[in-house]
């Protein structure tokens, strides 16, 4: 396999600065660094960081419960403990899960970790050809499009300019069939942190992604089309889906989240 941390390892990276603050082990010194420069602009940021991977748990579980057997993670950077397939495969161990993130070193160090699972794989992929996502040889070798499918958008839409956002997540809905479900969660542009937005988004332009922006209430609802909201609907991403789960105060999250079911 190619060193891909050779080439990488000294430009922080969307994915690896996620896995820092989630106290993984999957990052680089410049990852790290990133990640103070983060918390010292949001000092919740490490807190909304794990309520977005507690969501992505909840939404993995309801969907289970929900008969979905199959996931498409877009943005996934890198799956370590208690990511999607260890979610779904320890409650069905043939439960189909598929990564997909533009990194190359998310998807290198996501190779590693799954290379013996057989019911589980990563594609290097950009989620704003969705064509070329939904067509990739892997996706069609573990996900079956004819049966419902969880799509996965945790924390990673508001890394992605609304031109090529909106078009692509409607596109990635119309390749899914009927009872396929939808979660989201998204940054929010109506709290305190909103006052660190453009520091923010000046860090991430040294990553490898181009924005990190905040969209309202309203702008996130549309990633949804005509997919029906299930109850609550989109809220703060540490009360879905029956109200606060642990501490976060909202005032200090800045994320929602909701998941949508296709009619």
């Amino acid at each position: 396999m190619v060193n891909a941390d050779a080439d990488f390892s000294s430009r922080p990276s969307s994915a690896r600065i996620y896995d820092a603050l989630l106290g993984g082990s999957h990052n680089f010194e410049a990852d790290r660094e990133a990640a103070k420069r983060l918390l010292s602009m949001i000092p919740a940021a490490g807190e909304m960081a794990r309520a977005n991977r507690a969501f992505l748990h909840r939404a993995v579980e309801f969907m289970l419960d929900a008969g979905v057997r199959q996931f498409l993670d877009i943005g996934s950077g890198i799956p370590t403990v208690g990511n999607v397939h260890e979610i779904a495969q320890r409650r069905f161990p043939e439960a189909r899960v598929v990564y997909i993130d533009i990194d190359p070193v998310a998807v290198a160090h996501a190779g590693e970790i799954l290379r013996t699972n057989p019911f589980a794989t990563v594609v290097q992929a950009d989620m704003r050809f969705p064509e070329a996502i939904l067509g990739h040889a892997g996706v069609r070798r573990l996900l079956d499009l004819d049966q419902p499918v969880g799509l996965l958008l945790v924390a990673m839409l508001h890394f992605v300019p609304g031109d090529d956002a909106y078009p692509a997540v409607e596109r990635l809905l119309a390749g899914l069939p009927a009872g396929s479900y939808i979660a989201i969660s998204h940054g929010v542009s109506e709290t305190a942190a909103d006052a660190a937005l453009d520091g923010v988004a000046d860090l991430y332009r040294r990553t490898d992604v181009s924005t990190a922006t905040g969209r309202t209430r309203p702008e996130i609802m549309r990633f949804f089309g005509d997919a029906v909201l299930e109850p609550p609907g989109l809220v703060w991403v540490h009360e879905w889906p029956a109200g606060p789960q642990g501490d976060g105060d909202p005032g200090d999250m800045a994320v929602v989240a909701a998941v949508g079911r296709k009619p």
